[in-house]
């Protein structure tokens, strides 16, 4: 079978779902396709990406979500929920083949079938470890777009305006790392000359990147933790032993709040929130403009030469912003408990990851104006000249994966799911009919 598809139907309760399996020699990982309408595995498109992909050791599962009857009900066509189970399927049986179970699986989707890849990603966190859009519709998967945190590169031809502009919302959906690459002067389906073969070399590259180096030694994995939970305990272990007095943890809401109920209830200690706020940076509120703590001290990342005068009247707006949200969350979360006292107590300051390191300087600075015995930095995972800079603000520091190509923090999380507000709230709840955590 090495090299050579092999026709194969895999069971989906009375329907069999025909596919074309192939896998080359010394293959080191595994890529399941999922075509749009109108289209099957015997695309020719489908077929020159998934060579491409077996050239550079993937294997490949090309396979049909219909059969010939369904493929004719328009309506089953664009059923994205039917797709999608039907890639769970493919990903199910995938997991139960031992020869090749071990390999990590990654996901290309075409069209329509981008939409079902995203949905079976986000409902398979554990499984799929990277996925391709080629001209997809990510917008007909939007609800589930922030449970998408495998590695998403949308590829999309930028004379396909429409579907341009849906991938460009759906970006800011997804919860990982992910990236919207346009392949100049390319429709739709991507007919213009040597337009497929960049799609067909970004995507192996991509793979490449993220399906394999991740699981090398050189390269801690792209997926660290299982979830929240899984890296506050590992946290809670590397902190265990260590001598604290009357120890706190101040969590960053709302992720880092899981984390640190967790370290909190190993190390028997107080429980918090530290409240600070990312400066959204105008024009693209991913980027970090600075942070603003529960004071109002302002760290910002902005030389200040760029500190113009229409950059200085959107910074005061900005904050007064985060400052009414942080007053709400005060409110929301500590139901009007007074903070935790930090004079004399060994601190814990955790959050889910750093990237930018600008919302943890800002609660570290806050901190330090309080006369706490200790700081303690505790984080999964960051990225090593952030974490150095971070380090500058405490005491002593913890972190597990220091990652010199992060991009997104929750790449290193299987689930990195959305805390919710109300999580948060039953989390310092508990803690405080425990443990009073202004106790001195």
């Amino acid at each position: 079978m090495h090299g050579k598809g092999k026709e194969i139907n895999i069971a989906a309760g009375n329907l069999k779902l025909r596919a074309t399996w192939t896998v080359p020699e010394g293959a080191e990982g595994i890529i399941v396709f999922v075509h749009g309408s109108g289209s099957s595995r015997f695309s020719p498109r489908i077929q020159y990406v998934a060579e491409v992909l077996q050239k550079g050791r993937f294997a490949t599962l090309l396979m049909d979500l219909l059969d010939e009857a369904e493929a004719e009900d328009r309506g089953k066509v664009f059923d994205i929920e039917l797709l999608a189970e039907r890639v769970l399927i493919a990903l199910d049986w995938l997991a139960e083949q031992s020869e090749w179970r071990h390999l990590p699986i990654g996901l290309f989707g075409a069209s329509t079938g981008a939409a079902a890849a995203l949905c079976a990603a986000a409902r398979r966190p554990d499984l799929v470890r990277a996925v391709v859009s080629r001209g997809g519709r990510p917008d007909l998967a939007w609800q589930e777009l922030p449970q998408v945190t495998a590695p998403t590169l949308l590829l999309v031809g930028g004379r396909d305006v429409e579907v341009l502009q849906l991938n460009r919302s759906a970006l800011r959906r997804l919860a990982g790392v992910n990236e919207l690459q346009v392949i100049p002067d390319a429709t739709h389906l991507f007919q213009e000359p040597g337009t497929l073969q960049k799609v067909a070399s970004r995507a192996r590259q991509w793979f490449r990147e993220h399906l394999v180096q991740g699981e090398t030694e050189d390269e801690p994995s792209r997926t660290g933790f299982v979830n929240r939970t899984d890296a506050g305990r590992q946290l809670a272990a590397r902190l265990r032993g260590r001598p604290l007095t009357n120890p706190l943890v101040l969590g960053i809401p709302r992720g880092g709040v899981v984390l640190a109920a967790i370290i909190a209830e190993e190390l028997q200690a107080g429980l918090d929130v530290a409240l600070a706020r990312k400066l959204r940076m105008p024009g693209n509120p991913e980027l970090a403009l600075g942070a603003i703590a529960e004071t109002g001290e302002v760290q910002l990342n902005l030389p200040e030469d760029e500190m113009t005068p229409d950059m200085e009247v959107y910074l005061d707006e900005e904050c007064r912003y985060q400052l009414a949200e942080i007053a709400r969350r005060r409110e929301l979360f500590r139901e009007g408990r007074p903070p935790a006292d930090v004079a004399g107590r060994s601190v814990i300051v955790t959050d889910d990851g750093i990237a930018t390191g600008s919302t943890m300087i800002a609660a570290l600075r806050t901190l330090r104006g309080q006369q706490p015995h200790e700081v303690i930095l505790a984080v999964p995972v960051a990225a090593p000249d952030r974490l150095r800079e971070v380090a500058r603000e405490c005491d002593a520091y913890v972190c597990l994966i220091e990652a010199p190509y992060l991009m997104a923090v929750g790449q290193f999380y299987r689930d990195f799911r959305q805390v919710e507000d109300e999580e948060v709230v039953a989390l310092l709840r508990r803690f405080a009919q425990t443990r009073p955590v202004h106790a001195g």
